[in-house]
């Protein structure tokens, strides 16, 4: 298993536009070989920001590098230079490779 992550640190005056952006976009990625599940974080408030992470379950690392190849991916990712302006600085990308899991 691998899980793809990015983090967003978004201004909690921003919070519910990105909120209804990723809410209402299609990923692009249900029938894709190896994807497991996508799940859209919400996490703490601090100094009147929220970390969000996207984070993507696949069956492979390879899996993964596929769909950031695809054509999937490029129609997933079209407009996302329109939502730079909602979250602060890049997303902060973070892959693991699952050593352990307990079901």
């Amino acid at each position: 298993m691998y899980i793809a992550m990015n983090r967003f640190t978004v201004p909690s005056d921003n919070a519910e536009a990105f909120e209804d952006l990723w809410l209402g976009r299609d990923s692009h990625l249900k029938g894709l070989p190896g994807f497991v599940e996508f799940h859209m974080l919400k996490g703490p408030e601090t100094d009147g920001r929220i970390l969000y992470s996207s984070h993507t379950v696949w069956e492979s690392e390879d899996h993964f590098a596929g769909w950031t190849k695809s054509e999937a991916f490029r129609a997933a990712h079209k407009d996302a230079g329109q939502s730079k302006k909602l979250y602060e600085g890049a997303p902060v990308f973070e892959g693991f490779t699952a050593i352990q899991s307990i079901s």
